[in-house]
């Protein structure tokens, strides 16, 4: 960002409560955590309901904030040290919605490629992977974690420069016309739906309208000039290019596939999907830690007048650091959005291979006590438990499997039979142990022995405290246990307990 006081107060609506002793001088930051300031940066106070922001604007001011946006009078001092330092305090209606307006001004300075992408499962994973892809043609800004939402997208945007190359917003939703809204300010270029699952069906009620929810996406994409990734792999493909109007309009179309098993290109070669360009893998296998290498591979038309004619297939092997066959879905999206920029194979591959995960995501840790920690506790759908499930179950391990898996969130009426259909994949992943934390956990358990699982092997838990405990004697040298549920049960604290 680099808007100064007067074009901020002219695009937010809002009022000088005191002028900038410059207001010529450009705002280089923004931030509404007073800890983080950098001098030169606008902070915005934010009220919430245990911490209002206003109370920081001093703080804020001190840390060399150059601006204030406010929803009140942040008091005499700290009008009085604005004034001192010559900073600008400027009121508005509301700073949330102000954050928006800013970003909004701001997409209209930007001249690089805005990448737009959403999905139920992968969202942050596939991010990472595009980001780093995207580093290899030029300076690339991204969504940084899941800040996906309506405070985190609008920062995204705000985060880059006029000169930067390719900004990827990673865009989450919890019902329909959300990521309508995102888009309304986002106007992105390109756009990448991952995936359809179950999270958020408690307020969609099916996986079609989730799908017609993430199509939000592809419909807001310019005509002409706009590019819509499709995973030629999922279920929900038609729904999505019907619900994004993707065949009305004049909107490249780029084909991905992570499953070897050659839908991707017989859909592409007789042209039930008119791509412009396919990229899908083969030859999957997984090394001794869960590890996808494959071959990448991708084709594009040959002449674009004659979608009948085709290039000779590209081929280019690849290995990831990331862990679990899933994530070879997530790669070939990232490898589609390379190979769209004009980037060769080999360079995509590079990329891709040196994407490391973040902290919570199939993080591998190895603990003092000769165990293995897969730490997948940041968030948790039933379609990413499956797949945790199963690529725990790839992975080799010298000692025994140990599963503790939570509640997850956001399914309503669906939940029992949600958590039972993770319960019932639990019993297939060879586990010797099982541990469900939490009410709706229970259905895990009762899934699980439904399935067949031996129920000595099952067992309850209602507190970290409770998990630490048995795991404290069950745990032994060359063991590995996975964690994972939705956030909000902070099963993170089990592995923190585990690594101490």
């Amino acid at each position: 960002m680099r808007l100064n006081a007067k074009q901020i107060a002219a695009c937010t609506g809002g009022q000088f409560l005191v002028d900038a002793i410059d207001p010529s001088a450009l705002m280089t930051g923004i931030t509404w955590d007073s800890r983080e300031v950098q001098p030169g940066w606008l902070y915005v106070a934010l009220p919430g309901e245990r911490v209002d922001g206003h109370d920081f604007v001093e703080a804020a001011l001190r840390a060399g904030a150059a601006g204030a946006l406010v929803m009140q009078s942040p008091g005499r001092p700290a009008c009085l040290l604005a004034r001192e330092m010559g900073a600008a305090v400027i009121e508005v209606a509301n700073t949330a919605s102000a954050i928006t307006d800013l970003a909004r001004e701001w997409r209209g300075h930007l001249r690089g490629r805005i990448i737009g992408l959403t999905g139920s499962v992968g969202k942050t994973t596939t991010k990472n992977l595009v980001r780093d892809v995207c580093a290899a043609f030029g300076s690339t800004v991204a969504t940084r974690g899941n800040q996906n939402n309506e405070l985190g997208v609008p920062r995204t945007l705000l985060a880059a420069d006029p000169e930067t190359a390719v900004v990827v917003v990673e865009m989450g939703m919890r019902g329909m016309g959300q990521i309508a809204e995102l888009c309304d300010f986002v106007r992105p270029d390109w756009g990448l739906v991952t995936n359809v699952g179950e999270s958020h069906i408690e307020l969609l009620g099916s996986r079609e309208n989730i799908a017609r929810a993430k199509a939000e996406l592809f419909a807001a994409l310019p005509a002409g000039t706009g590019r819509a990734f499709l995973n030629l792999g999922s279920p929900a493909l038609g729904i999505l290019m019907d619900a994004g109007r993707l065949g009305e309009r004049p909107v490249a179309l780029s084909g991905f596939d992570g499953h070897p098993d050659g839908a991707a290109v017989e859909l592409y070669e007789r042209e039930a999907v008119a791509c412009d360009e396919v990229v899908w893998a083969e030859d999957v296998a997984l090394d001794a830690e869960g590890r996808p290498c494959f071959t990448l591979c991708a084709r594009d038309r040959a002449d674009e007048g004659d979608l009948s004619l085709f290039a000779p297939v590209e081929r280019c092997r690849c290995a990831l650091a990331l862990t679990g066959a899933h994530n070879v879905d997530n790669a070939v999206a990232a490898a589609a959005v390379g190979f769209a920029l004009g980037l060769d194979l080999e360079t995509i591959a590079s990329a891709l291979g040196a994407s490391v995960p973040e902290p919570g995501r199939q993080e591998v840790i190895a603990a003092r006590g000769g165990f293995t920690i897969v730490n997948d506790a940041y968030n948790a759908s039933p379609d990413s438990m499956r797949a945790s499930l199963a690529t725990f179950a790839a992975t080799d391990v010298a000692g025994r499997r140990i599963a503790v898996l939570g509640d997850m969130g956001e399914l309503g009426s669906f939940a029992e039979p949600c958590h039972a259909g993770v319960g019932a994949a639990a019993a297939e992943a060879g586990l010797h142990r099982l541990i469900c934390v939490g009410e709706l956990a229970a259905s895990i358990a009762e899934g699980a022995a439904a399935a067949g699982m031996d129920a000595a092997r099952i067992s309850r838990a209602a507190t970290v405290a409770d998990v630490l405990e048995e795991l404290d004697t069950l745990l032994e040298p060359g063991d590995a246990v996975l964690v994972k549920a939705s956030h909000f049960m902070g099963l993170n604290r089990v592995v923190e307990g585990l690594v101490r």
